[in-house]
């Protein structure tokens, strides 16, 4: 099988499924310290990473992008658009902080299989044209996004979907609306992009990540699979007629499933077509 089953494009594309959310004030990142999962308060100026909003029973409501463009001013690129409504859940903890949170709807989101021109891993650049310019890739497989306010790249609807294959091939989850609260960061194997600490302070969750974490109670994490057919997120894998685990995420023919980690060797099918097991690509962690 090809190792390369996104059908690539060619220069800069717009994405329209994602979604920036800004948070700005003095409070900014004690807050953002406070509600995610990874350590913004360790994360220097002008550089990003990946982080998580999760319930306080430890599941995952959104993966994002962390952008600290300085001390009071924060970006959040929600891959999964939710901007709104990320925006409205989060405003019930303000309570008392200098904080100001709204979408930043004007900013475009477009996205290149290729190097970029002065980003470099978790380090962004702004650019002369006022773009921000981020590294999502890696050495052997280059991807950068911009974050245009006027962003001409044109949309295609292929273009999107092989961004999106290409997430799942990197071990990124891109969750539906129907998967939120469903995984924890374990199972989603969100340690393979350090999105979320262990030693920063309490967090919603928190609890339920060390544990998981220090305990090796984790059983189940991500795998991505080759499908025969197309599948969608909530469909069953199965292994001689039982179900064995969940496809969290798809796009087309790929798709990230929660399986157990001693899972025996044997077909994997989803629906009525055969599911075969890919590597997934390092390089994306930051």
């Amino acid at each position: 099988m090809s190792d390369n089953l996104a059908p690539l494009f060619s220069g800069l594309r717009t994405l329209r499924q994602p979604q920036v959310l800004g948070l700005s004030g003095p409070d900014a990142v004690a807050f953002a310290q406070a509600q995610f999962a990874n350590d913004v308060a360790s994360l220097a100026d002008g550089h990003w990473q990946w982080n998580a909003w999760l319930t306080a029973k430890g599941r995952v409501l959104a993966v994002f992008q962390l952008l600290r463009m300085d001390p009071e001013h924060l970006l959040l690129v929600c891959h999964d658009g939710g901007a709104e409504a990320m925006t409205e859940q989060l405003r019930r903890f303000v309570f008392r902080r200098k904080l100001n949170l709204a979408p930043a709807g004007t900013l475009a989101v477009e996205a290149a299989f290729d190097t970029p021109a002065l980003a470099r891993g978790a380090a962004l650049a702004r650019l002369e044209d006022g773009a921000i310019e981020l590294d999502v890739g890696s050495a052997a497989r280059p991807r950068m996004l911009r974050l245009a306010e006027a962003g001409n790249a044109r949309y295609e609807e292929m273009a999107e979907l092989a961004w999106r294959q290409s997430d799942l091939r990197f071990g990124l989850p891109r969750l539906d609306d129907s998967q939120r609260e469903q995984w924890t960061a374990q199972q989603l194997g969100l340690d393979r992009l350090s999105a979320y600490s262990v030693k920063k302070g309490c967090y919603p969750g928190q609890e339920i990540v060390a544990r998981t974490h220090f305990l090796g109670k984790a059983k189940r994490s991500l795998v991505l699979l080759h499908t025969a057919i197309a599948s969608t997120a909530g469909d069953a894998v199965t292994q001689a007629g039982t179900s064995v685990g969940t496809v969290a995420s798809s796009a087309g023919r790929l798709a990230l499933a929660v399986l157990p980690l001693e899972l025996a060797d044997g077909v994997l099918e989803i629906g009525s077509g055969e599911a075969q097991r890919l590597d997934l690509l390092d390089g994306l962690a930051r």
